[in-house]
């Protein structure tokens, strides 16, 4: 079957940014806090390419019964970036793995772009980025980003077009030739950014892709994570433990509580598209910072 051309990356549509509203920490002892409308509304105007309503997940394991999600329900539209944020064990990956249809819910129900999560997948709907680069040590940079296309049936002028074209936005030319271990961690996870975006998916998840990398490195790649997005109008779902890195690249921030997972605050980023790291001195981030900061506390609290 014939394969599409390759699209022009679109920019998302530009927005009012207005400042984040202040929030003051919950007491400890209070209940989980209701998630405001604002962000449903917001997101409801633009198309869907998330929507998942009471997902709840439960393993079954040697030990018993293991609540990982209970109840979560979360609305991405189009163009979004959304981290999701909380304690280890919390369910964030879980989460992801789920709308890849990786792991099935026990119960409630999902629509990635518009299907079920196994259509999505079947239609090559997302792209995946892990925490490890998992590229293969003996194949080159080239072959590497070359093995979706090669597995999707892309002829070889197609994967070299795509190739040279995803080097490039991660700012890799040059190093086709490279094998994985000649480059840095920071370098890797980027070939592992352009393989995930190579066969031009709607969505890219993001497991913390910069989880093991020094504090320098990380904010480099955060600028450049956001050139990407802005440059290709990709919804991203994106995990992170990090609260200045979630404040730092979203429009939305998804905080959750320990296990079983649940959804503490949905937290509306209007900073500018262009923002740089400047934008981290600022009263506002500072202000969105704490929210989740609170919000976080708030799980704990309703934990214990």
């Amino acid at each position: 079957m014939p394969k599409p051309s390759l699209p022009t990356p679109t920019a998302p549509a530009a927005t009012d940014r207005a400042e984040p509203a202040a929030s003051s920490a919950p007491p400890l002892n209070s209940p989980l806090p209701q998630i405001s409308s604002d962000a449903a509304q917001k997101t409801s105007a633009r198309r869907l390419v998330v929507d998942a309503q009471n997902i709840s997940l439960t393993f079954e394991t040697a030990d018993g019964r293991v609540e990982a999600l209970s109840n979560v329900s979360l609305q991405v539209a189009e163009g979004e970036f959304v981290s999701f944020i909380g304690p280890s064990g919390c369910g964030k990956t879980t989460m992801l793995r789920v709308i890849a249809d990786l792991q099935q819910p026990s119960s409630g129900t999902l629509l990635v772009n518009g299907m079920s999560a196994e259509e999505a997948r079947l239609a090559r709907s997302y792209g995946y980025v892990f925490q490890a680069p998992a590229l293969f040590p003996w194949r080159t940079i080239e072959k590497n980003l070359k093995l979706p296309l090669e597995i999707m049936g892309y002829s070889e002028i197609e994967q070299q077009q795509r190739v040279e074209r995803y080097l490039s936005m991660v700012n890799l030319t040059g190093f086709e030739r490279k094998f994985p271990w000649q480059l840095s961690g920071g370098m890797q996870q980027r070939v592992s950014i352009a393989r995930a975006l190579s066969f031009d998916p709607a969505l890219l998840l993001m497991d913390e892709p910069f989880g093991a990398l020094d504090e320098i490195v990380r904010d480099h790649l955060n600028a450049q994570l956001l050139q990407l997005w802005k440059s290709t109008g990709k919804t991203v779902l994106f995990v992170t433990h990090s609260i200045p890195e979630a404040v730092f690249l979203s429009t939305k921030i998804v905080v959750m509580s320990p296990r079983p997972g649940r959804i503490i605050d949905i937290i509306e980023c209007d900073f500018p598209v262009d923002r740089s790291p400047d934008v981290r001195e600022t009263p506002e981030f500072l202000k969105v910072a704490q929210r989740v900061r609170n919000g976080l506390r708030a799980g704990h609290s309703y934990d214990e």
